[in-house]
């Protein structure tokens, strides 16, 4: 039986927005600070719970240090937090789940493969390799978006394919007018990145269907499952494992992830009942 959590834990703590940036039509950057006492201590890939006092609460990995946010507007949690202006209070708590294995990474090329809004929850590991770039061989991000227009963290794309220490390659889904990148899926960047399966280690991230080809791609590869980890954020709730939300085959995503090694997790990827 899982052991209950402290108390307290359920109740969240005021912390201001301090900038607000907005990345694509739909999705922004929050940068949060505490009304009192000190930033939590994030390990790249762990979650927060923040929450729209009135609204509700929601799941959120956090995108960056001190304490960056990156939400898509899908629903009126996320909608309400998106409009959050600076000075607005809003509710976190956290950080909750596993996190990226950076350090078991070290001595390893590591490859990054996002799709969409997966690229915020991986980028802390990729700032954590760039930080320590002495610790990795060669360091890879592959994404991939629906559109151009979809593309977050733009910018800052531009500016990590100008460094001469990370390999940087990007495709989308569907072109529109003026795009003169890659056009295809996330997955047909793998091969071209040419890959030494026995030295690398991936993190993957995006939709489960992207996730699911993209690990049996990687595979393909040469590389073995124990090679690649995902993350997957499936219902979370309330973040300390007494809900059942998130359960998922024997898992809780809240408790468990949402970071994984893919072979604990991929006889349940893609079943519908899950």
């Amino acid at each position: 039986m899982a052991a209950l959590p402290e108390p307290g834990a359920m109740t969240p703590r005021p912390f201001r927005v301090e900038r607000r940036r907005r990345e694509t039509y739909d999705t922004w950057t929050l940068s949060l600070a505490p009304v009192q006492g000190e930033q939590p201590d994030v390990a790249p890939g762990q979650f927060t719970m923040l929450y729209a006092f009135g609204v509700g609460e929601v799941p959120i990995s956090v995108s960056g240090p001190p304490l960056l946010q990156t939400i898509r507007a899908v629903g009126p949690v996320t909608r309400a937090l998106c409009a959050s202006r600076p000075g607005t209070v809003i509710g976190v708590r956290g950080p909750y789940g596993t996190s990226w294995p950076v350090e078991e990474a070290k001595g390893r090329d590591l490859l990054i493969v996002a799709g969409g809004v997966g690229l915020p929850p991986v980028r802390p590991a990729l700032y954590h390799a760039l930080e320590h770039r002495a610790d990795y061989g060669r360091v890879i991000l592959l994404y991939g978006a629906r559109t151009p227009a979809d593309i977050v963290f733009r910018r800052e794309l531009e500016r990590w394919r100008s460094r001469m220490d990370l390999e940087v390659d990007v495709t989308v889904d569907a072109a529109a007018e003026g795009w003169l990148g890659k056009v295809g899926v996330v997955t047909t960047l793998i091969p071209r990145a040419a890959l030494d399966p026995a030295a690398t280690a991936a993190f993957v991230v995006g939709p489960e269907i992207m996730m699911r080809f993209t690990a049996r791609a990687l595979v393909d590869q040469g590389l073995s499952g124990s090679q690649i980890w995902i993350s997957t954020e499936r219902t979370m709730k309330c973040g300390v494992a007494l809900c059942g939300h998130c359960q998922f085959g024997p898992s809780l995503i809240c408790r468990d992830g949402a970071v994984y090694p893919y072979p604990a997790i991929e006889p349940y990827l893609g079943v519908r009942e899950l």
